[in-house]
């Protein structure tokens, strides 16, 4: 069922890519919608407040476990998304995820593919998997 959802989803937009269709223009999009999910994150903390960012060095403590590791390291975040910033940053990262199909389709990849190879290697490499 879900490689239905991700061949209809990358047919959509096969079928909706009309105007960008060059690789120039998907890639130069794609750059263009990550910039916007970026702006939309930043938006939540310095426009709504929603958010809050307390960047700082992480502390990790010298003898731990590599599988410990996660426990220790912080999100930075402070808060929860509002209704609003939550609604833009769905579309945002919706178009953002258009591009990724629309290149997909022009290098003839399949997105359920990729995901499924991604997902393959984490469970196999689990911790291990730095990339």
């Amino acid at each position: 069922m879900k490689d239905l959802i991700c061949d209809e989803f990358q047919d959509t937009v096969s079928n909706c890519l009309v105007r960008h269709r060059s690789i120039i223009d998907v890639l130069t999009k794609i750059q263009e919608t990550s910039a916007r999910v970026n702006r939309a994150v930043a938006k939540s903390v310095t426009g709504c407040g929603c958010l809050e960012i307390n960047a700082k060095k992480q502390q990790i403590p010298g003898k731990i476990k590599l599988q410990e590791l996660s426990s220790y390291m912080d999100t930075h975040l402070k808060g929860k998304l509002c209704p609003s910033c939550r609604e833009v940053l769905e579309q945002e990262l919706g178009n953002h995820l258009f591009y990724i199909a629309a290149l997909c389709n022009l290098l003839d990849l399949n997105i359920y593919d990729i995901l499924l190879t991604e997902t393959e290697k984490l469970s196999t490499l689990g911790l291990y998997n730095m990339s």
